[in-house]
């Protein structure tokens, strides 16, 4: 059941960061709304999965893992956004 929580957050968190993209960089969306939304979702949901499975494989406590799963699959999903808008230039 936890890791379904897990996905329904990071699903949640990719339509945040996928809609917030346009409002960052002033609506440059080279795939428009849709594709930001679905590469945030993907990100997220990615980086979430590797948070959740391998940083307790590692050794740390469940903190760093919750720590993690708040704060990164966000940061990868606007920097996978980031590099997008760059590589269309």
């Amino acid at each position: 059941m936890d890791i379904l929580i897990v996905l329904v957050a990071m699903v949640v968190v990719g339509l945040v960061i996928g809609y917030l993209a346009g409002i960052i960089w002033k609506d440059e969306r080279p795939y428009g709304l849709g594709g930001d939304i679905g590469i945030a979702v993907a990100t997220t949901i990615v980086v979430g999965l590797i948070d959740w499975f391998v940083i307790p494989a590692i050794g740390f406590s469940e903190t760093i893992v919750l720590l993690g799963l708040a704060s990164e699959p966000a940061l990868a999903a606007l920097l996978v956004l980031w590099l997008i808008r760059r590589a269309r230039r």
